[in-house]
């Protein structure tokens, strides 16, 4: 099993493929550029099995119905966050982009932490709100990564100057949920580099002093 990290569109947001010696893969957070992405998992041979959303900004979702309807795979997302989908003025396009991006509805909607077993795939879902208020994470024990979305970053937290937006509920996810993995984990994020749990533990500004 392993991973690919594939930045896409003008904020550069990390949509990565999980994939399966198999064949087959899951494929989070499908930002933009859906031609691009689509082409990319044609070339590599591989099958999507499902869309899993950390959270529902635009540039997080910009590409869902282009993967969907190509490969007719299921979408995730948190309960909190469903109705943004398809609301440019939730998913914030409206305000950012000068433009509106509508995803048709997810069929999946999380409504807590649990497992997801998709074909060979077993993850943990991890509620993170704080960048926003669906946002989760999801971990993968086996290849020792999770998958954060804009809670954490390498050196960095996600803004939370957005609508539903709280600094002290994203710290306190991180605290809970993100740095009690080992702390080999590595985390990968949104946007920028991966990094472990263990060297923002020891290195993130944001994540000092916190109690």
């Amino acid at each position: 099993m392993k991973w690919e990290r594939i930045p896409l569109g003008p904020l550069q947001t990390n949509a990565y493929i999980l994939s399966h010696s198999n064949g087959t893969c899951i494929i989070f957070d499908p930002g933009s550029e859906g031609k691009k992405l689509v082409d990319h998992i044609e070339k590599q041979g591989l099958t999507p099995l499902a869309i899993l959303l950390t959270h529902a900004h635009f540039d997080h979702i910009g590409a869902v119905d282009d993967v969907r309807n190509k490969w007719n795979v299921p979408v995730y997302i948190h309960q909190n966050e469903q109705e943004w989908l398809g609301n440019p003025l939730l998913n914030g396009s409206y305000y950012f982009m000068g433009g509106e991006v509508r995803v048709k509805e997810a069929q999946h909607v999380l409504t807590h932490e649990q497992k997801l077993e998709i074909g060979e795939f077993m993850l943990q879902v991890l509620e993170t709100p704080g960048h926003s208020p669906g946002s989760v994470s999801y971990y993968c024990e086996e290849i020792e990564a999770v998958f954060s979305g804009d809670a954490l970053f390498a050196g960095s937290i996600g803004r939370t100057d957005l609508p539903g937006g709280n600094h002290a509920q994203l710290l306190r996810s991180i605290h809970d949920k993100l740095l009690s993995l080992p702390e080999e984990t590595m985390v990968l994020s949104g946007h920028g580099p991966e990094t472990t749990i263990g060297a923002e533990m020891d290195t993130n500004p944001f994540l000092h002093g916190f109690e």
